[in-house]
Parts: structure tokens; sequence; C-alpha cells
């Protein structure tokens, strides 16, 4: 008999989390609530005798410190209206999982099959509220349709004795197991009807590729050996839509693109992937002769590089949008724990060591009214946040470095990057430790989750624009402890030899993992009736393509499944042998050993058929605006609150950056530990200072100037940010993070020409300047579909590169933060400032774009960020702070206030290239320039080491916490520095 147990806080108890949630209720919502309760419910649906009910209610599920509990009655008291929100049947239940895991340890005996623990939450709200509000409150508020239910009682419904009724979350099973046969030989739109209905993103000419092949003799006969007909079963062409979706081949970018320049100038480029990411760092490779870092690009999970003799870095970036766009909890969680896989899955096997995170959104204090399907941004950036910060924190895993942009047109799709670098040794039991190779005959095992009907279509779904059939299915959410639990585990089967290969279960889950595993050795037998699933009722094309977290294929050899099997066991966790790896030159998969798909292997792979694109370049003719006669000292203020400026301390805060204990610069630092870090340090390995630092650039608004600049300046604005703090500029990474509006022009696109002129001209970019840097690119990721469509409704992201970096320090102790440190030092301006505020957060503030959008000269940046990592080499430089959004006046400001002294400054000193009013050399956003400070002993040893370089004396660091800005005499900005953090900090204070 099913029995719920509910916990609450005692009487005189604060309820922190209860009036977070009236606060926001009422401002958001405009109610008039007095007071929220928040209790939390657990349901047990498992065979426990009372006094293992009672047990389990006073030990793990509570603290009897500061909790009451009741068994089967309510605690519910002092309330008008009560909501309870719980998860849909199926939806991962993290709290339950552990719950169910407590009470197995504590009664000495597992749940039987089918026996869980339900978690939900209970809000008794008190105040001006009915049953209509309530279903606002929870609908739009408090709960997520897709994945959560809730029942609304008021008080006077509410069973006294009872408390509210017993409802079991349980997945019914489905219909019986049937693998359907689907006729490809209909009308062309009838193919396309088959691709929507399925949610495949297979367009026309892909669907009549698969026609024709499955017409094809040969291929009837074959089918035939196999006990297969002439149609495609769902399983076969779930399994084909899934290895040619977008996000899994990258079919833009390896398009066919013609392209035009605004001049007329055509040309044909065969794949931008292979012609600039791939031809970059083929040309930087060569001209790095022996002193080439990079180990593996572009052939696995994450790019793998030198870090030392004895070991090496590994480093990812994935992108979560669309999922985040549904369930922004949900799928930012699953963002992080499916990179974290994507580590430790890169060659035999690396230990994760710090995160990273980027989000795009919207205005959090967005006041338009939203089309249909979309969330709230508010919504959106607190679920996100909040998953990352679960996914992270409770992997153990520290985040040392991100940021957050803000535009409204990230309304229609966020875009939420996640990072992770690992360290691996550079041999392993006789083998470089970032190589691997399945061989025929080793067993396919599947460890760690099991598979459920979440994900189904995550691959697809996320290769098309958001719009009403996006599925319900796609929402995941991870389980970051049983992930880690499987870490520990396979860390240990490395270090044993255990395996041959490994790989992370992402998108396309299993379909994905083994298909492309089984390229090593030319085929498969995978048999999906032996997998293990969450509940029962999945089809086989279910079981195939599901997307189910915390899940990792290997190549186990015959003679260690054994010892894998056992150790696997011991360390409470389940591992499954799904079949072997074949050179049959087949995909073969079987269902109770009746075979379901049979695809050759070729075509599986190389059979997509490559787009052709056209791509247009306009000149949109931007022009500059007149600005004049502002209030300079108001303008800084504003830009300091700006939501792309601002403190970011309210969110930064929520993330572990302190665990494992290799952090050395942190994401806050300065005399109050609250300014902003410029890049991160981290310390790898504790018996040497040899250190990681990593960083990043990100500028979207400069896109709707040029994406060539756009591109130009993310590169420049991660390197400065990497060699600020110390980092190697001859021994640094990149990684290339491409989230692009549909470049494919259609009658839903008209405009597709250009903004596939837009993706060229980023990718020329990319190109020219991490050749120009001597930046080779280890790994990367495209996410091309970022649009909400609905109706004539369409919101389509400015186009957006994250470019990060990652390399080493050699000495961690001569790392440099960027908070002035003492009064008397000298200031000074590395670089040159130009009349280029296009695209700036001062013209946007303004409510103008403009035209003169910052231009990168890599040759001087280059030289100028050797000589700074030469003086920070002889320990000159006390500070060192990038120029980025808001130019000089605002890293002058918030070099100040970190330091908690003043600086005094006259900018007349600065060097410029051409006329600039007082608005643009305080705001322009010209690239390359580095503010820094150095004791004045040390005056004569720098200016002589910077000599050639632009370099400019402009002022001191002073005792009075007071930001003096002059120019030749004339005043500019006089500003406390409590004036400054306190714009600063405001925006996001609360959330």
């Amino acid at each position: 008999m099913p029995c719920r147990i509910v916990v609450g806080l005692k009487d005189g108890v604060r309820d922190a989390r209860g009036e977070r949630i009236k606060a926001e209720i009422n401002h958001h919502l405009g109610l008039k609530l007095t007071q929220v309760q928040t209790l939390d419910v657990y349901t047990l649906d498992a065979d426990l005798n009372p006094s293992e009910i009672q047990a389990a209610a006073r030990g793990p599920l509570s603290d009897p410190v500061i909790q009451q509990v009741a068994i089967d009655r309510p605690l519910a008291h002092d309330f008008d209206v009560l909501i309870e929100i719980g998860f849909r049947p199926g939806v991962t239940d993290n709290i339950g999982r552990t719950a169910r895991e407590a009470i197995e340890y504590q009664t000495g005996r597992p749940f039987a099959a089918g026996e869980a623990v339900y978690t939900s939450v209970q809000y008794l709200l008190s105040g001006a509220i009915d049953k209509a509000q309530a279903e606002q409150v929870a609908s739009g508020f408090l709960a997520n349709g897709l994945i959560q239910r809730w029942t609304i009682l008021a008080k006077d419904e509410l069973d006294a004795s009872k408390g509210v009724p017993v409802s079991l979350p349980r997945v019914a099973a489905a219909a019986e197991v049937c693998v359907q046969k689907i006729n490809l030989n209909v009308s062309d739109a009838e193919l396309l009807q088959i691709s929507r209905d399925g949610m495949l993103a297979l367009n026309l000419l892909e669907m009549k590729t698969l026609q024709a092949h499955v017409n094809d003799p040969a291929v009837q006969a074959k089918r035939r050996e196999k006990g297969l007909g002439s149609e495609l079963t769902d399983v076969e062409l779930e399994a084909l839509a899934q290895t040619w979706s977008e996000h899994c081949k990258h079919k833009i970018f390896s398009a066919k693109i013609d392209y035009t320049d605004e001049h007329g100038n055509a040309e044909t480029i065969d794949s931008l992937f292979k012609t600039y990411i791939v031809g970059a760092t083929r040309d930087i490779r060569r001209n790095l002769g022996k002193d080439d870092f990079c180990l593996s690009v572009f052939k696995d999970n994450a790019g793998v590089i030198k870090f030392n003799d004895d070991w090496s870095m590994v480093f990812k970036v994935e992108t979560h949008n669309s999922p985040s766009a549904l369930d922004p909890y949900g799928g930012a969680l699953t963002g992080i724990v499916g990179v974290n896989r994507d580590g430790y899955g890169t060659g035999m096997g690396a230990r994760l060591i710090f995160n990273t995170d980027v989000f795009c959104f919207a205005s959090p204090f967005f006041t338009q009214p939203l089309p249909p399907r979309l969330l709230h941004p508010r919504r959106i950036f607190e679920g996100v946040v909040e998953g990352v910060e679960h996914g992270g924190n409770k992997s153990g895993i520290p985040t040392i470095n991100g940021s957050i942009q803000f535009d409204d047109r990230f309304a229609g799709k966020p875009l939420v990057y996640c990072g992770t670098a690992s360290i691996m040794p550079a041999r392993l039991n006789g083998k470089p430790c970032h190589e691997k190779q399945v061989l025929v005959g080793d067993h396919i095992v599947m460890t760690g989750g099991r598979i459920g009907k979440d994900g189904i279509h995550g691959a697809t779904f996320s290769s098309e624009e958001l719009h009403e059939g996006s599925p319900v299915t796609a929402v995941q959410i991870g389980d970051p402890i049983t992930q880690r639990r499987m870490f520990d585990f396979l860390i240990i089967a490395r270090d044993r030899g255990l395996y041959n290969s490994i790989t992370d279960n992402g998108a396309g889950g299993l379909s994905s993992s083994i298909g492309e595993m089984a390229e090593d050795t030319g085929g498969l037998e995978l048999h999906l009736d032996r997998a293990p699933l969450k509940y029962p009722g999945l089809q086989p094309w279910e079981i195939l393509i599901s997307e189910a977290q915390e899940r990792m294929s290997l190549a186990v050899p015959e003679k260690n499944l054994t010892a894998f099997m056992q150790l696997a066991r011991e360390m409470g966790v389940e591992a499954t042998d799904l079949g072997q790896f074949t050179d049959s030159g087949y995909y073969h998969c079987l269902y109770k050993g009746e075979t379901v798909c049979c695809l050759d292997m070729e075509f599986l792979h190389g059979g997509v058929p490559q787009m052709q694109i056209l791509a247009r370049w306009e000149n949109k003719g931007h022009r500059e605006p007149s600005i004049a006669g502002r209030d300079l000292q108001a303008d800084l203020l504003g830009l300091l609150g700006r939501l792309n400026i601002c403190s970011k301390e309210s969110v930064v805060r929520r993330y572990d950056h302190e665990v494992q204990a290799g952090s050395v610069v942190k994401p806050l630092t300065g005399v109050a530990n609250d300014g902003p870090s410029d890049a991160a340090v981290y310390r790898p390995l504790f018996d040497s200072f040899e250190g990681i630092v990593t960083a990043h650039g990100i500028c979207p608004s400069y896109s709707d100037i040029d994406t060539y600049h756009m591109m130009a300046c993310a590169i420049d604005e991660a390197l400065r940010n990497y060699v600020a703090v110390g980092g190697n500029i001859e021994h640094v990474a990149g990684l290339d993070n491409f989230c692009w509006c549909d470049p494919v022009e259609s009658e839903r696109t008209p405009d597709g020409a250009y903004k596939a002129a837009q993706l060229v001209r980023a990718n020329k970019a990319l190109y020219e300047y991490c050749v120009a840097f001597g930046v080779p690119l280890i790994s990367g990721k495209d996410s091309m579909k970022n649009d909400y469509q609905i109706g004539d409704t369409k919101i389509s992201i400015p186009p957006t590169v994250l470019f990060s970096v990652i390399g080493k320090i050699d000495d961690v102790r001569k790392a440099v933060t960027m908070d002035v440190k003492t009064p008397g030092d000298l200031v000074y301006l590395l670089g040159s400032t130009a009349d280029e505020l296009g695209g700036s957060e001062y013209y946007r503030m303004c409510g103008e774009l403009g035209a003169n959008v910052p231009r990168v000269d890599a040759q001087r940046a280059y030289s100028l960020y050797k000589t700074v990592n030469q003086a920070q080499d002889k320990g000159l430089l006390r500070s060192c702070h990038d120029l980025s959004d808001g130019g000089l006046a605002v890293s002058l400001a918030e070099t100040a206030f970190a330091g908690g002294f003043g600086i005094q400054a006259d900018l007349s000193r600065v060097a410029v290239r051409g006329e600039l009013s007082d608005a643009a050399l305080l705001f322009s956003e010209s690239q390359s320039r580095l503010l820094v400070s150095i004791k004045p002993e040390s005056r004569s040893a720098f200016e002589a080491l910077f000599a050639g370089c632009d370099c400019a004396l402009i002022g001191e660091v002073t005792a009075e916490p007071m930001l003096s800005l002059s120019r030749g005499g004339k005043p500019l900005i006089e500003t406390t520095n409590d004036q400054n953090k306190e714009a600063w900090q405001a925006p996001l204070r609360e959330l």
C-alpha cells in the first residue's frame, strides 16, 4: 500500500524557499500573497512495514532538528490555496531515486521491480488568491507542464485526516512491441509528410536518397537474407534520421556553398568545416613543426593537447539550446552532464577537472507579450542557471569560468554553452591515452543509467526550429550522482585496461554511440531487447535512439568481460552486454532474436547527400549616428548597470569553484572577492605549479554590422582575457561554437542567402585570425536552427560564436588578477583606441547601432600579447584587465572598485587612431587593449620592454576610492567606487 511522508519546517524556523517564491509571485504576477509555506512530499510505492516507514521518515528523509514529519496525514495548515507539484510519469526524479537508495541502505534490501519513491512539493499560499489564480501560479510560474503535474486544493477541500490524495506517476505500459514498416514508394509530398510526422528532420532530397537506396536490387537481396522486407523498418528509418541529422552530421558546415560578396565576386566553398576549421588547424600545425602541441583534433568527443611530458589536456564545449527552450532546468542540466561525458569519453578516458558555462538570454525583465510555447525569459534564466548548478556541483566538478549575454532576440531560443576540461595520462598501459581502437569481437557494453522515453528525437529536434510540433519527449533530466558513480567506476576500469574504447551516449543514444564506434571494425550486432529500461513499453526504435542520460558505451574484449562486469557490480554501477562489434559491413540490430534493422555501414555514415546552399553578402548601409551633449558621468553609471556589463555575482556564487581545490584565479577576485576576473587559472596537479588557463570571447552584437569582425573580435577577446591572467600565447588552442539562425533559403527563411553569407564571412575570419595568432582549433560544435517560428511569428537569434581557449601557464604563482593593488602604482593602457563604437554597449544604450565595428590587427595584437607574457614572467605587472564591453571607462571603474582604491587618469595620453570625441575615447570598444598597473620602481624596465608597442602611462592608483578621469585638464568623470560598484552590482543582485 503506497504511503505519503510529508516533511516541513518546525514552527519558528524560517522558510527561505517560501519567502523567495512569495516575493517572486507578488512581483511578477501582481498578486498580494501574505505567506508561502513549502512542504516536501515523498510517496513510497514499496512493500515496507510501518517501522521501516517510520525509520525512513525520521532518518534520511528529514532533519529532526528543524523539521517535522507526518505519515499519511497532512502537515498543511494556515493557508488559502494548496498547490502540489510533482513529475509526470517517466520523468527522471533524482531526489526520489536518492531517497529510494537511502531506504534500501537502511532496510538492507533492494526495492522490487516496479517499486519507487516519488517526490513532490506542496506550496501553501495565503492571501488574496483563488483557485483560478492558483492555476496561473502553477502553470505559469511554479511548474513546467511538459514534465510536471499539479493538484490545486482550496483549504476547505483538503481532507483533514488524509491530506492530498495519493497519486502515483507510474508509467503505464504502452502497446505491444511492434516494428512498423515504412513504405517510401510514395509521392514527394508524402515523403515530406513522413519526415514531418516522424520528427525526422530530413529534407526531400534526403528522403528520395533513402527511397532510391531501399529500391536498389542488391540492397533488397541483402535484406531478404536477414529476413527483412523491401520496406525500411521504423528502427532503420529512425537510425538513419538520427545519423543524418544536422546535429550529428553538420550538413550545413559540410555543404557546397555558392558565395558572392558585395562586389559580385563569386566562389564555391566545398565544406566550411574542411576549408576553414580543419584548414586553419592544418596550416597552424605545419607552422608549429616540432613545437606542435596538438594530440587529437576533430576525431573524438573532445580535443586533446599536450600539458607536459606526463599529462594531456582535454577540452570540449557543447550547446543544449533546443531542450533548454522547452525545459530550462532539464535541458541545461543534461547540457553540463552531457559535455562531462564527452570529456570522460575522449581517448581511453580523462579525469574531469573543471566546467565552464556561457548563457545567452533575453532580459529577465522582459515585459512584451510572448508567442505560444515560449517560456518567460526569467523562467529560462532561473531554470538554466539552476540546471547547470545542479549538474556541476552534484558531480563534484568546479565551475571556474563563464559569462552571460543578453539580447531580447534570445527569447526565441536561449543559447546554453557548457564546457568541460579534463586531464589524462600521456601514456596508459604502454600506449598513448588519447588513442583508442575497437577490435572485431569486442563486446558492446552499456554502463550507467537506464533507457526511457526521455530524449527521444533530441538529435532531430535540435536540427529544427522551435515550432508547434516540437516533441515533449526531447526533454531530459540528468542524474549527476549516478553519472559520478559511473565515472568513478570507469576510471578504475580504464587504469586496469579492461576496455579498448569508450564513448558517451549523447545525441541519438545507442544509435549514435555504437554506430560511430563500429566504424573502427565495419559492423555491429546489437540486441535491443537486452537493454535495461526504466519501465516497460518502449518500442525497439525508441530503445535505439533514446538519449536518456548517464550512459556510456564501451568496447570490452572477451577476455576482460567477466572482470569488467564484476567491478561494475562491486561499485554499484549497472553494466549490460548488448552484443558485439563485427566486420560484417552492416549495422545490424535485433529484438528477441529477430532482425529489426540491417543497414549498410557505408551508406549509413556516408550516404547523406551534400547540401547546396546559396550565400549572398549584402552591404546593409549602416551609418554612424550623431551623439553629442550627453552626460558622460551618467553614461558610465548607465553602462555599468547594463545587463551585458553588470555583475553576475548572484549567478557565480551558486557554482562551486573550489571543489577539487585547484582553482587559482577564480571567477571573482579583488579585495572583497567580487571583481570580474578576465579568465580562470587552474592547477590540476598538486606536485607541480604548472597550470591551465581558460577564457572565452563572445560578442553577438557586432553581428548586426558584420559577422567577419564579430568573429575576429571574439577570437581577440578570448586571447586577451587568456593573456591577461598569464596564459602563454604560444601554447593555446581554440574551440569554436557556432550558433546560427537558419541559413538555408526557403519560403520560411527568405533571407537565408544573407544569413549563409554571414556564416561564410565568420568562417573566413576564423581561419584568418586563428592562423595569424597561431591558435589551432581542436574541437567545436555548431547549432544551426536557432529560430522560433509559429504562424507568422519568427524570432531568430543574432548570429553568435563562442570562441573558447585553453592553454598553459608555466607557474601559477605568476598569475595576474585584474584589481589594482597599492596606491602610487602607475596605470598604463596597452593598445590603441579608435572611433569604433559600432555595435557597442554605449550605442545600444543610446538606441543606436552604428557602422564602425571594432577591427582586429592580429599582427600588432600578437606582438603585444607576447610582450605582456614577458612582463608577467619578469613579475612587472601588479594588475592586468582587458577592455571589452563599455571600453576604457568601464575597465578603469572595474579595476578600481575591485581593488578598493581609486584611479586618477588623464586620457589625453591614450594612443589614438584618428580624431576621437570624449565619448569615443571613454566608451569605444577597440580590441587588443589591456589596462595594467605596475610599481613605480618598475617603470624603466616596463617601458623598455614595451618600446615599440602602443603603451601609454595614463595615471596612477590613489588611496582615495575615486575614479577621476580628465582629458588634458578637462574633467570628464568624477565618481566614487561606491557609486560605480552599486551601479554595477544592483541590476541582477536579487536573481
